[in-house]
Formats: structure tokens, sequence, C-alpha cells
């Protein structure tokens, strides 16, 4: 196992590099509630000992990813979201601070799906350790949003954090899409679900997590109308993940047991980190064989 832990601070893939240790960067996929798997690839990351160098992220990734690079570790996030998302109560009280300020404000343009804004979900459900801006950051962290109109991939990487996590995480008919450097901002997962090329040249080892799933049930039920709307995005998501890795694929890429979660299942937290418990062991695992193939081939 990798017992040592790489360079502190935000070092660079050669600054890790030159203490001879391997060195790893870290692509989080994007998949609502799924997600919340990522929690234990995190913790599996702390017990190797594992710094990354670089993180990157999409939708509910950028989320996890943001949390890992300012710091926290895999102890510290799986706390705060059991705590945070297991009490409906705890929801409630949140979502109230939310509501409309005015009756216009509530009914202004009729009511629309899509309407709550990401940005204030995020400020009123993420930990206060989570910085404004990119640049305070403990490791590098590159997020992704589609630009909606510009019609292609939108990586972000410096500047104010919440409106880039809160474009990449904007799940159309869910949140108002964000508005940032005079575009507007959508979900990241829709061009780039598992950002691994983000992080390309960074590490000596890239490390990609893929938690889109797919749509699973009784092939004699027609799936209900949200059913099928989400159902599509993930086999659209699974697509473009295959294309990508016939082209360039990452020295890890692995999927946690979490195709039976919604994409909305945040209550059942507990449950979706039991289930997917066993990406630990596989990455660990993943990482060993990795580093051990790398050795080998090596010239004398």
């Amino acid at each position: 196992m990798v017992a040592r832990g790489l360079a502190e601070g935000n070092g660079s893939t050669e600054d890790a590099g030159a203490t001879g240790e391997p060195t790893f960067a870290i692509a989080f996929g994007g998949g609502g509630a799924r997600g919340l798997a990522h929690i234990n690839v995190i913790e599996a990351m702390d017990e190797l000992g594992i710094r990354p160098v670089a993180i990157a992220g999409s939708s509910i990734g950028a989320i996890m990813g943001a949390g890992m690079a300012a710091g926290m570790s895999g102890r510290d996030i799986h706390e705060y979201a059991v705590a945070t998302l297991s009490r409906r109560a705890e929801i409630v009280a949140r979502l109230w601070r939310l509501r409309p300020a005015s009756f216009g404000e509530m009914f202004g343009g009729g009511i629309r799906l899509g309407q709550f804004n990401i940005e204030r979900v995020l400020r009123n459900f993420l930990p206060d350790r989570i910085p404004d801006t990119f640049e305070e950051l403990r490791i590098p962290l590159s997020v992704t949003a589609t630009d909606f109109y510009g019609q292609r991939e939108v990586p972000i990487a410096n500047g104010d954090l919440f409106s880039a996590i809160g474009a990449s995480a904007a799940i159309p008919a869910l949140f108002r899409p964000v508005r940032r450097d005079d575009r507007i901002l959508i979900d990241g997962g829709i061009y780039n679900p598992v950002p691994f090329d983000h992080l390309k040249h960074k590490a000596q080892f890239v490390i990609a997590i893929d938690v889109v799933g797919g749509p699973e049930g009784d092939i004699g039920r027609f799936p209900s109308s949200i059913d099928a709307m989400f159902g599509a995005s993930q086999l659209m998501m699974q697509s473009i993940i295959a294309t990508r890795l016939r082209t360039d694929p990452p020295a890890i890429f692995l999927r946690p047991s979490v195709a039976r979660f919604g994409v909305l299942d945040f209550l059942r937290v507990e449950q979706v980190l039991r289930d997917s418990a066993g990406i630990k062991d596989e990455l660990k695992r993943a990482v060993d064989a990795a580093i051990t193939y790398a050795e080998r081939r090596e010239p004398e």
C-alpha cells in the first residue's frame, strides 16, 4: 500500500515527484446523490496517505472536490454529510431559509420548474470551511460547466468558487442556470461527466470515479416521466464516458455500487455510503496495482 503522504500545500507535480514518491490526481464525476460515494473514496485516499496534487470535478463531483481541495478529510466530509442530510428536519430548516423573500419573487414570471438558485442552496448546505475563491483552496481544483448558448464545455479554475461549483451542479429542470463571465452555464456533466482529461500531465497517476449509474428496474414497468428524463441523461453521459475512455483512459477508473440510488436520494446518505463502502478496498488494490505496474516498466 501507499503509506506515505505526498507533499503538503499547492505543490506542483514536479515538486511532489522530486521527493521520489508517486503523484496522484483525482477526478470526481457527477451523479447527484450517487456522488455521496465519493466520500468513501476520499476516506480511502486519507488511509493510503495520498494527498492529490490536483483535483477535477463535475456536478456533485465539483462539490466533493471543493471540500477535499479546501483541506477537509474524508471523515470531516462524512460526518458533515450525515449530520446535514440524514435528518429531514435539518433539511427542511435549511430549505426554509431559501424561501422567496416576497410574493413578487415567488410568482414573478409565473411558477416554473428549475428556478431554485443553486448558489444559494450551496451556501446554505455546504460547510463553512469551503472558501469563497479557488485561490484560497489548498489543492488546485478545476470544475467543468456547460455553456448553454456557446454549446461547449467550460473548465473553471479561478475566481469565485461558489458560482463555479453552482454552475457545474445546475441540473436542468431542477436548478436555475448560473450567469458567469457573460455566459449562461448549466450542469457540467452534460459535456464531461468525469473530467479526468483536465488532469492530464498533472500527476503520474490519474484516478477517475464514475457515479453516473444507469436506469434500473423491472423491464415490464414503464418508467415515470421523471425517471425517463433522468435515465435518458444517464445513458447520454455513459456514452460520453465510454468515448473518452477509448481515446485516453486514466490510470485508474472505478465505479462505486450506487446505480440503485436516484439523483435526488440525498436523504439516503447513510445507505449510499454503506452500499459503496467496497470502493475503498477497490481503490487501494487499484493503486497498488498501478504503482507495481509502473515500477516494472521502469528501465533498470
